[in-house]
C-alpha cells in the first residue's frame, strides 16, 4: 500500500516516513502545497496524510483538487489546527478521518489502515476475489482458506492487483504502485515481469480462481477465471 505524507515540518515527516515504512507501506512525501500537487495530478496513492497550513497553500485546496478529479484516495487530515470548523470543511470536502497534533504513531498507523479498510474494503477486513483473500492489517493472503506465502512484493503486487481487479494496468504505473519513489531500484522492468511471474505461479499453485493476464503491448489486468 503506498502512502503520501504531505507535511511541511521536516522533523515530523521524516519521523512518519521511517514509522510507516517499517509498517511495510510504499511512502513518498511532499513538504509544500506545489510538489503536493504536482504528486497528487500524476500518481494515486492508497492514504494521503494531509497537513492544513502549508508554504504555499492550504491542505483544504488540495482536498478540492481532489474532490475534482473524482479521485479515491483516502485522506487523513492531520493538522495543529483543533478548529471544529477546520474538521468540517476538511470532512465535507472528502477527508475520512482527522487526527490533530501531537499524535502517538501507533494511532496514526490504526487510522490509516480504518481508513483505507473502510473505503477501499467496503469495511470488511479482507480484500476478496474469487477464493483469494487478503488481509491489509496483518499482510497475510489465503486461498481456500489455506495460508499462501509471498515475498513483500508478491504481497504488494497482488494487494494492487486486487483492489483494481478489472482494470487494465500498465507496467509503469504497476511499478510506482509498488516502488513509489525508489522505482530505480526496481531495476526496469524486467524485475516487475519476475515478481509477477512468481506471483502468478504461486496463485496457481495454490488453486486460486484469480489470476494476473499479460494485456499485449500494455500491462496486465486481475481477473477471476
Amino acid at each position: 500500500m503506498k502512502i503520501l505524507i504531505v507535511e511541511d515540518e521536516a522533523g515530523l515527516r521524516e519521523t512518519m516516513r521511517v514509522s510507516l515504512m517499517k509498517e511495510k507501506f510504499v511512502v513518498e512525501t511532499a513538504a509544500d502545497y506545489r510538489s503536493a500537487l504536482e504528486k497528487i495530478n500524476d500518481y494515486d496513492y492508497d492514504c494521503i496524510l494531509l497537513d492544513i497550513m502549508l508554504p504555499g497553500g492550504s491542505g483544504l485546496d488540495l482536498l478540492r483538487e481532489l474532490k475534482r478529479l473524482r479521485r479515491q484516495d483516502c485522506v487523513l487530515i492531520i493538522s495543529a489546527k483543533d478548529s471544529l470548523d477546520d474538521k468540517v470543511d476538511g470532512l465535507e470536502l472528502g477527508a475520512d478521518d482527522y487526527l490533530t497534533k501531537p499524535f502517538h504513531l501507533a494511532e496514526l498507523n490504526a487510522r490509516i489502515k480504518s481508513v483505507i479498510r473502510r473505503r477501499q474494503a467496503q469495511g470488511d477486513i479482507w480484500v476478496r476475489l474469487g477464493n483469494t483473500a487478503l488481509c491489509p492489517d496483518k499482510r497475510s493472503v489465503e486461498v481456500e482458506g489455506t495460508p499462501l506465502q509471498l515475498n513483500r512484493k508478491e504481497y504488494d503486487l497482488l494487494y494492487y492487483f486486487m483492489v483494481n481487479s478489472g482494470r487494465v494496468i500498465n507496467k509503469t504505473s504497476l511499478a510506482e504502485a509498488v516502488w513509489g519513489d525508489n522505482i530505480d531500484q526496481a531495476d526496469s522492468l524486467d524485475f516487475i515481469y519476475s515478481q509477477v511471474k512468481n506471483l502468478r505461479k504461486k496463485l496457481k499453485q495454490a488453486g486460486a480462481t484469480v489470476e494476473v493476464k499479460a494485456v499485449y503491448g500494455f500491462g496486465y489486468k486481475f481477473t477471476q477465471v
